[in-house]
């Protein structure tokens, strides 16, 4: 930024973006909001309270700021400060309602956990109809006790037990305990696509603000 880099009265600012951030809206997003700071402390402070954007309703629930938008903040704000850039450039700020009732996300979390509960056993039926495990099942009792029996109960419950106790390993979790701190395949997916999710999100509104930049060109 300004300043040569033997000026004595320049000071060094070292920021990451953040990736994401939630705010209600009609509110002003703030330095300290959207990027981590490292500087001296009175400066620091001065800093994280810089107003980089106020929501209005025609902006929708999602912006996006970019560094470079930070830069120029910082040249106006702070001349004598030299910023070192870090991680992602741009920031993707969602705008949602703080007062949102927690009863329509409760039912809607106990819809999806019966969806899901019901869903994943008929799943697991209908594979077991395909690969024929009753057959299956009656075969291994018959080579194991030679004698012919419909129901296999003593093997086909804790063959039940043991799928469950399966599914309850591979994701590494049961309710809110976990086992170990091993990310489970669940929770990797989730990220990758939430990750896909900020991207392409970025990638629409930096093009929509290009658009508008180009529309006010032309005009």
């Amino acid at each position: 930024m300004k300043g040569k880099p033997d000026d004595p009265k320049e000071t060094k600012v070292y920021l990451r973006m953040k990736k994401r951030i939630t705010v209600p809206p009609g509110s002003t997003v703030r330095l300290g909001a959207v990027a981590r700071l490292l500087a001296e402390p009175p400066l620091l402070e001065r800093l994280q309270q810089l107003p980089l954007y106020t929501h209005r309703k025609e902006d929708g629930n999602r912006v996006v700021i970019d560094v470079l938008q930070i830069i120029k903040t910082l040249r106006e704000k702070a001349p004598a400060t030299m910023v070192e850039t870090y991680g992602d450039p741009q920031v993707l700020i969602m705008v949602e309602e703080n007062g949102a009732s927690a009863s329509p996300r409760a039912a809607v979390l106990v819809a999806a956990w019966l969806l899901l509960f019901f869903g994943a056993g008929l799943a697991i039926m209908n594979f077991h109809t395909d690969v024929s495990m009753k057959e299956v099942h009656q075969r291994l009792a018959f080579l194991l006790t030679g004698k012919e029996t419909i129901h296999p109960l003593w093997f086909q419950i804790p063959y039940s037990f043991g799928v469950g106790l399966g599914m309850i390993i591979f994701f590494n979790r049961i309710f809110r305990r976990r086992f170990n701190e091993e990310p489970n395949p669940l929770e990797l997916e989730m990220y990758t696509y939430q990750e896909n999710i900020n991207a392409y999100v970025i990638a629409d509104e930096m093009r929509k603000k290009a658009g508008r930049v180009e529309e006010k060109s032309d005009g």
